[in-house]
């Protein structure tokens, strides 16, 4: 392999992710052209398009980058099959990376549910495993909407603070969330 290519090609990826970042604070997906992210990255459209084929490519790349983050994150608990319900972990990475999220959020894949997960095998032993569907839309819907609310303040609260908001909205049903760590 050619290790300057390879290093050239990298900065270049992580300019045009910066910038399109940078853009999509400001404005929707659909008002940001591929000029736009050439002219702020410093880079030219033929760059661009060496690495990806239009602006929802490119949008895609950062998602998947931030759900492999995650993964990676809980990759014991995927691995051995068990589901911690440790949200500290959770909104302590939110915390560290805020632009992010922010970009998953606006650019709408929070409807995927992917970064939320919902213990279902948990959720039948306590709701006598009926309308577990309800419940688990519920819960990934609030608590989706709390990320989305600490975020636009700012996360001026701390995680440990989010942690026990949510555990707070489950008292009784401990069983839910991981202990405190």
């Amino acid at each position: 392999m050619n290790t300057p290519n390879n290093k050239r090609k990298k900065a270049s990826i992580e300019k045009i992710e910066k910038e399109f970042i940078h853009l999509l604070q400001s404005k929707e997906l659909n008002q940001i052209s591929v000029s736009d992210i050439c002219k702020g990255a410093g880079l030219n459209r033929t760059t661009f398009y060496a690495n990806y084929s239009d602006i929802y490519s490119l949008a895609d790349s950062i998602r998947d980058k931030l759900e492999n983050n995650l993964s990676e994150m809980y990759h014991e608990e995927i691995t051995q099959g068990f589901n911690s319900n440790d949200y500290l972990k959770l909104f302590r990475h939110i915390k560290e990376n805020q632009i992010f999220y922010k970009t998953y959020f606006r650019l709408g894949y929070d409807n995927n549910y992917k970064i939320i997960t919902y213990d279902t095998a948990l959720a039948q032993h306590h709701f006598q495993n009926r309308f577990i569907e309800y419940h688990a839309e519920f819960f990934k819907s609030g608590v989706t909407k709390i990320i989305k609310m600490w975020l636009q303040n700012g996360c001026r609260e701390s995680p440990e603070d989010m942690f026990e908001i949510i555990k707070s909205e489950y008292q009784g049903r401990d069983k839910f969330f991981a202990h405190d760590h």
